[in-house]
C-alpha cells in the first residue's frame, strides 16, 4: 500500500491532514519579494497576507521545479515506499510538466518504486476533500487500486461553487479579460464559477450584487447536497463575517449538514483575492458550466 499524499492547494487544515495520516507538498508563494511556502495554517499569517493585499501587494505564486518534486520524493523511495499523489487540478498550473520529468529521473534511480497521481479536476478544498475521503479508506484498509476506483466515481460528484468579490484579481491570473473586469466591477456583478470536467475554470452563473451572492452559495447547498454524513465546506478569503452568514443560511435549512468553516489560503488567494466566498460538497454530479464564459 503506498503513502497517500497531496498538495496545499488542496487546502485541508494541517490538523485535518495530521488527523488522517496524510503528507502534504507545500506549494510557494511571494509576496513583498518573500517567498513563503504554504503549511496548511500550522504557522500562516493569514491576516498579514490579506492586509498586504488589501493595500495593493500583488502576491505571485510560482509552479515547482523538478528537482523540487526530486527532493520532496526521494525519501519515500529510499524508504521503499511508493506513493499514491491526490493532486489540484492539472489544468491550473504548469507544475505537473515538472513532476513527469522528475518522476521520469526518479525510475532510473529507483526502478521498483513507483508515484501514483490522481487529478482532482479541481482546486482548494474542492481537491482537499477528494484527499480526505481517500484517506478514510485508506484508514480501513482499501487497496491503492480501490481507493484509485473511488476517486474516479467520486471526483465527479464534487461540487465546487465560489464567487469572487473583485474581477481583477482575475483578471491578473489571466482568467477573466481587462474589459470584463471593469465592466463586471462598475455593474456590480459577481461572476460564480466552478470547475469544469476537465479541471479548468468555468464561469456558472453572474449574480448582482455580494447579498444575492450569498444567498445563491447557500442555495445550492441546500438543494444540491447528497451526503450529509461528507463535510461540506465554506470557505472566505478574510470575509469570515460573510462565509458565517452563508454557514447559518444553510443550517436553517440543512440543520445536519456538516458544515467545516475555513478560510482561503495565500497561494488560492493568491488568485482570487480577498472578499472571496466559495462552498465544497458532495452532490449528485459536477456543476455544469454556462457554454459561454
Amino acid at each position: 500500500m503506498s503513502v497517500l499524499i497531496f498538495d496545499s492547494n488542496g487546502e485541508l487544515w494541517h490538523t485535518r491532514a495530521e488527523e488522517l495520516g496524510l503528507d502534504y507538498i507545500s506549494m510557494p508563494y511571494y509576496v513583498g519579494g518573500k517567498e513563503y511556502f504554504y503549511d496548511l495554517g500550522k504557522e500562516t499569517d493569514f491576516k498579514g497576507f490579506y492586509e498586504k493585499v488589501r493595500a495593493g501587494e500583488i502576491p505571485k505564486t510560482q509552479a515547482l521545479n523538478p528537482e523540487d518534486y526530486k527532493r520532496i520524493l526521494t525519501p519515500y523511495f529510499e524508504r521503499g515506499e511508493d506513493v499514491l499523489y491526490v493532486s489540484f487540478s492539472h489544468a491550473m498550473s504548469g507544475t505537473f510538466q515538472s513532476l513527469e520529468l522528475a518522476l521520469r529521473e526518479l525510475k532510473e534511480q529507483f526502478p521498483d518504486r513507483k508515484c501514483t497521481v490522481f487529478n482532482t479536476n479541481s482546486i482548494s478544498l474542492g481537491a482537499g476533500i477528494q484527499a480526505e475521503q481517500a484517506a478514510l479508506l485508506k484508514q480501513k484498509g482499501a487497496s491503492d487500486e480501490e481507493i484509485l476506483d473511488f476517486l474516479k466515481e467520486y471526483t465527479d460528484h464534487v461540487a465546487v461553487y465560489f464567487v469572487v468579490d473583485d474581477l481583477m484579481h482575475l483578471k491578473r491570473g489571466g482568467r477573466c479579460s481587462g474589459v470584463a473586469a471593469v465592466a463586471g466591477t462598475l455593474l456590480g456583478l459577481k461572476p460564480m464559477l466552478t470547475f469544469n470536467e476537465t479541471g479548468g475554470l468555468s464561469v456558472i452563473g453572474k449574480l448582482n450584487g455580494r447579498k444575492k451572492a450569498i444567498s445563491t452559495l447557500a442555495n445550492k447547498i441546500v438543494e444540491e447536497l447528497t451526503d450529509e454524513n461528507i463535510p461540506v465546506y465554506i470557505v472566505d478569503a478574510d470575509c469570515k463575517e460573510d462565509g458565517d452568514k452563508l454557514r447559518d443560511l444553510v443550517l436553517e435549512k440543512r440543520p445536519n449538514a456538516k458544515i467545516v468553516r475555513q478560510i482561503v489560503g495565500p497561494v488560492i488567494g493568491a488568485h482570487c483575492g480577498p472578499g472571496t466566498l466559495g462552498v465544497i460538497f458532495t452532490a449528485a454530479k459536477r456543476p455544469i458550466p454556462l457554454k459561454k464564459d
